[in-house]
């Protein structure tokens, strides 16, 4: 069982900057890939970032991509997303998510096995 929580949300003007973070219980984290997703009001969740086992490989969705960095700290069992230069569309409720996946491979299916509550980001113009 691994139980994730996320933290760092809150409100900051277009063009600035914020860090969330993703803790998460458990022994196993570094067999993990990660993922941060978001749910902006009345649209579907989607996928932002995703991160190997390792930390080695990285992958972002295009509308983030350049902006955003996500990065982890195995020795912390956390996963970070930095976001630079945000946008009002970027408003939204951002999650973490954890899949068993170990090795070196980017996991960019749709099953992931744990889900953390969400931290809210709102971007005003």
């Amino acid at each position: 069982q691994v139980q994730l929580v996320e933290s760092g949300g809150g409100l900051v003007q277009a063009g600035g900057s914020l860090r969330l973070s993703c803790a998460a219980s458990g022994r196993t984290f570094s067999s993990y890939a990660m993922g941060w997703f978001r749910q902006a009001p009345g649209k579907e969740r989607a996928f932002v970032a995703t991160i190997s086992s390792s930390g080695g490989r990285t992958y972002y969705a295009d509308s983030v991509k350049g902006r955003f960095t996500i990065s982890r700290d195995n020795a912390k069992n956390t996963v970070y997303l930095q976001m630079n230069s945000l946008k009002p569309e970027d408003t939204a409720v951002y999650s973490c998510a954890a899949r068993y996946y170990s090795g070196s491979s980017i996991y960019i299916g749709g099953v992931w096995d744990y889900w953390g509550q969400g931290t809210q980001v709102t971007v005003s113009s």
